[in-house]
């Protein structure tokens, strides 16, 4: 029995620590304009295996671009391009991610984020470690999209726990 409550033990810690991070671009107000995306950036961590949500209206679509063109606010060539209101972006490879909006003269208002993903055992492209996560908020809780695996979790280790017990 004490060898149970041993894994239990280890398994509710080590759960929460193995989660990637689902970020609601824009935070509440989503990906419309009207929004300084990098202050929004600038208070967020982004790590290989973590997702960013975007959420919108019709008038809007996320674009996937190039420095280049992130830079210029080129809408005529993105990698990828995606509408719908609804769109989760993986967040895969190591360095900086660039998107606008490709609604002409959006990306010129302000709809344009850049962020800089660091591997998943927290160092950068250039092999410095990330730079310290924001301090934590009063009101925070898990990260959306974690809650539920959070409970699948506990739900498992109640089970195994009567199952052994």
């Amino acid at each position: 029995m004490a060898m149970a409550i041993f894994v239990v033990v280890i398994l509710l810690v080590a759960a929460p620590a193995a989660l990637a991070t689902q970020h609601v671009v824009g935070g509440s107000s989503g990906w419309t304009q009207g929004v300084d995306y990098s202050t929004w950036a600038a208070g967020q961590t982004f790590v290989s295996g973590d997702t960013l949500l975007f959420t919108y209206g019709n008038s809007h679509s996320v674009d996937v671009v190039s420095q280049s063109d992130y830079t210029n606010c080129n809408i005529n060539s993105p990698q990828n391009s995606y509408t719908g209101g609804s769109t989760v972006v993986s967040l895969t490879s190591n360095g900086p991610m660039y998107f606008i909006c490709g609604t002409p003269g959006h990306c010129q208002g302000g709809m344009k984020l850049s962020v800089t993903v660091a591997a998943s055992n927290g160092s950068t492209p250039n092999g410095s470690p990330p730079p310290p996560p924001p301090p934590p908020r009063a009101h925070s809780a898990a990260p959306a999209g974690n809650f539920g695996l959070l409970v699948k979790s506990s739900l498992l280790v109640v089970a195994l726990v009567g199952f052994m017990g």
